[in-house]
């Protein structure tokens, strides 16, 4: 019998030993633990596996966007996420410096901490963005799914699937005891990282490269406050001669007394070997205090990624995460986008098991996700390279030695045409990051264009400012729904509370009241989990600060119809004389019903 690195012996379970799920995930990391959270509040029988014994043992992703937090508040976590997350108003004042304790060369806001952005943010959604680290959040994700029915198994490894017609075989296997079994699901979902085995069976399409540059990160516990507290911010940026580093990054995982430093080194060389000592030396090095009581928790060698997947499924068996998108950490979206991913994946899986949906929706998981994949890399790797321009404007990048970088920075201060010059190239240095850090159109501005959107004939609105950095609402089916306060003399709810991921809604007015027995009919002949809602005075919900009817695009008598993920699947500019038919042909075409397979 073979055996492993881990020392066990391969045993395998009697063939009877078969264990059956809807749908077998595999990772419990954003990605996977989502999509087991969301599965599972759909009512769908779920199991997740990981290799490993316990969640996410270092903070990793920490930035959660307003896109991810609204995907926690329509899942009934957001006060849990809330609650172990450094808030909004922390996470803003990026700064850049030659070490923690000495002197700043600028500072950013960021995240839509900024006067100037904070509108746009608000505007656009009931949630900001907060940094909760992943090894806070995944528990709480995969606590709520176990809550809700989802099993999870641990030390549990993925080895192998193949699919038929009815559903996945996957070989697993205990890597307590050693033995192999088989789980049979309706389908598979691989959420198990940029080094993803589910998506090289399946043998996806991809562009790119891995591992494209290294970086070390080092965690450590000291209390810097003091260096802080007048401005906060989840990210230090540290730009230093005479350190082996040369510039690093050090990130706040939680104020302000736990910390994460990550450098970048030559990939294409030895690995860098760091014992405590040097990691002692290196943070204090980079915070500029010498004589700083460390406590060093851990150090870790990774690569940065330029990678993403052009389709990802195939039959039965669908990819999600970082295993279909690989980037570096620059703009925060990975685990966003993992968590967008499940969150558009789960209910269409969910409407095909209960008979809602034709199987063909599932085929519309690629066509909306892998072109937000492709966006979501090109965009962290811009970023992460057009830190170049900010060295650049400090003149640092023609310095050889520790004296001509020091040289360099300090001419910044001159009275001379060239400390001008200097000064005037770091204002637009400075002014590009707002593309990592202030990226709203990026953050929130994913569009489908797929057969689960049915198109009323008008085109995408052209942007009237720059698309990365702003995000603008629609109604255009294909847009997300647009945040609006809307309840009534005793309750505030936003738009998306309108529309919960376990139904279709129907959004209209007073004067398209009739769809509310066009949605009632709809829903005892279909079956479908259909409901309407009809905002105005005297209603349930009304337009709190008249904001809705001026971004609703539609007539009062015109209708919505909202999917479970938040998108608009279709709308009526005004009452068609025949709205029972309008909206049956509007859902059988957005739920392939009686499409083929």
């Amino acid at each position: 019998m073979p055996t492993f690195d881990d020392g066990l012996t391969e045993t395998a379970l009697p063939t009877s030993a078969v264990v059956e799920t809807d749908v077998l995930v595999v990772g419990s990391g954003p990605a996977g633990s989502a999509a087991a959270l969301a599965l599972s509040t759909l009512g769908v029988a779920t199991t997740v596996i990981t290799k490993y014994r316990w969640t996410a043992n270092t903070p990793r992703a920490h930035i959660t966007n307003q896109r991810a937090m609204e995907i926690f508040r329509d899942l009934g976590i957001e006060q849990d996420v809330l609650a172990d997350a450094t808030p909004h108003h922390l996470v803003g004042d990026t700064v850049f410096c030659t070490s923690i304790a000495g002197e700043e060369i600028g500072r950013i806001h960021t995240w839509g901490t900024s006067p100037q952005r904070e509108a746009d943010y608000q505007l656009a959604s009931p949630c900001l963005t907060v940094d909760i680290p992943q090894n806070y959040l995944e528990p709480i994700l995969v606590r709520h799914a176990a809550e809700r029915g989802a099993q999870v198994r641990f030390s549990t490894e993925y080895l192998s699937h193949t699919q038929d017609a009815d559903g996945v075989d996957v070989q697993v296997r205990d890597r307590i005891t050693g033995a192999t079994y088989t789980i049979r699901a309706k389908y598979l979902i691989g959420a198990d990282g940029a080094r993803s085995k589910v998506a090289a069976d399946l043998d996806l399409p991809f562009e790119g490269a891995m591992d494209i540059a290294g970086s070390m990160n080092i965690t450590f516990k000291a209390d810097i406050a003091a260096f802080c507290d007048h401005r906060p911010s989840v990210l230090y940026w540290v730009i230093q001669p005479g350190s082996n580093v040369g510039a690093g990054l050090v990130r706040m995982v939680r104020p302000w007394d736990e910390w994460l430093i990550v450098w970048g080194y030559d990939i294409a060389g030895e690995p860098p070997v760091v014992d405590e000592a040097e990691a002692v030396r290196i943070v204090r090095n980079l915070l500029g205090m010498p004589d700083l009581e460390v406590e060093i928790t851990g150090t870790s060698l990774w690569g940065n990624n330029e990678m993403y997947a052009t389709h990802l499924q195939r039959g039965r068996v669908f990819c999600a995460g970082d295993a279909i998108h690989r980037h570096p950490p620059s703009n925060g979206l990975g685990s966003n986008t993992s968590v967008q991913d499940a969150y558009n994946l789960a209910w269409k899986i969910a409407y095909v098991l209960q008979g809602h949906a034709g199987p063909a929706l599932l085929e519309t998981y690629s066509a909306e996700r892998a072109p937000v994949a492709e966006r979501i890399v090109k965009r962290a790797n811009r970023s992460s390279r057009e830190f170049v321009d900010l060295f650049a404007a400090l003149g640092v990048l023609e310095a050889e030695t520790e004296e001509e970088m020091l040289a360099a920075i300090e001419e910044r201060k001159a009275n001379t045409p060239e400390g001008l010059a200097k000064r005037e190239a770091l204002v637009k240095a400075m002014e590009l990051k707002n593309y990592e850090f202030n990226a709203h159109g990026v953050e929130l501005g994913q569009f489908y264009d797929s057969t689960a959107v049915l198109s009323d004939g008008t085109p995408r609105p052209e942007p009237t400012r720059d698309p990365d950095l702003y995000y603008e609402a629609s109604t255009v089916p294909g847009s997300h729904l647009p945040h609006a306060w809307v309840g009534d003399q005793v309750r505030k709810q936003a738009m998306m509370d309108l529309a919960p991921y376990t139904d279709l809604t129907v959004i209209a007015g007073i004067a398209g009241e009739a769809w509310e027995a066009a949605v009632e009919t709809l829903a005892a002949e279909t079956g479908l989990p259909l409901r309407c809602v009809v905002i105005g005075p005297g209603r349930e919900v009304t337009d709190l600060y008249y904001d809705w009817s001026k971004l609703r695009e539609v007539e009062e008598s015109g209708a919505l119809l909202v999917r479970p993920d938040k998108h608009v699947a279709w709308r009526s500019r005004t009452l068609p004389e025949d709205p029972v038919g309008a909206l049956r042909d509007a859902l059988t075409h957005v739920l392939s019903r009686g499409a083929p397979a």
